[in-house]
C-alpha cells in the first residue's frame, strides 16, 4: 500500500488518469480495494506492479483490463519517467496477452500526453481514431487517441465502441 500510495498522491502522475491523486493512505486502500482488487479472482487477469531489478520495490502498475474494450493501462512514479520503463513493462506484457491468445488490446490517452502514445507505438500499437469525452469523474471534455493492436491477424478489425459514444469522433494525419 505505500507503494501505491507513492504513486496515486502525485498530482502530476494522476493529472492524465481517470481519478484524483489520493490524500491519504485510507484513499489509497479504497482505490486498491475498488479498482484492483477484483481483477486477481478473475481467471484470466493482468495486473501487475512495475519493479525496479534492483530492490523489487513497486514503483508503478501495468495492467490490461479483461472487459471488452482489454485496455492497456499504466502508471509511474514521476522520478522514474523517461527512462523506459514502462515501455520495457508494457512490451512484457502484450508478449503475455498474444501468447494467451487474446484477439486484440487498445488503450487511450489524452492528446495532451504524447509520451503515453509514445509507449503504445513502442509496443506495436497503431493509432485508430480520436474521440471526446466528457471525462469522469474530473467533468471536462477530454480528445483522446485510440491505439489497438490484433493479435489475430485481422489488421482491418478496430475496436468502435469507443467511436460510436462519441459525438465528436476523427481520424487525425498524426
Amino acid at each position: 500500500m505505500e507503494a501505491l500510495f507513492l504513486i496515486l498522491k502525485d498530482e502530476e502522475v494522476n493529472k492524465f488518469l481517470p481519478w484524483y491523486p489520493a490524500k491519504s493512505m485510507e484513499e489509497a486502500k479504497k482505490f486498491y480495494e475498488e479498482k484492483y482488487a477484483s481483477k486477481y479472482t478473475q481467471p484470466q487477469r493482468y495486473a501487475y506492479a512495475i519493479c525496479l531489478k534492483e530492490d523489487n520495490f513497486p514503483i508503478g502498475y501495468i495492467k490490461v483490463d479483461m472487459e471488452e474494450h482489454h485496455d492497456l493501462g499504466y502508471g509511474l512514479r514521476k522520478k522514474f519517467w523517461h527512462r523506459g520503463i514502462v515501455t520495457e513493462a508494457a512490451k512484457a506484457v502484450v508478449e503475455q496477452v498474444k501468447k494467451d491468445k487474446l484477439l486484440y488490446i487498445t488503450a487511450t490517452h489524452d492528446i495532451n500526453n504524447p509520451r503515453s502514445g509514445s509507449v503504445m507505438e513502442k509496443v506495436g500499437m497503431t493509432y485508430r481514431y480520436s474521440y471526446e469525452e466528457q471525462w469522469q469523474p474530473k467533468n471536462f471534455p477530454v480528445i483522446f487517441r485510440m491505439y489497438q493492436l490484433n493479435f489475430d491477424g485481422n489488421a482491418a478489425f478496430v475496436y468502435k465502441k469507443y467511436w460510436n459514444e462519441s459525438d465528436n469522433h476523427f481520424i487525425e494525419k498524426l
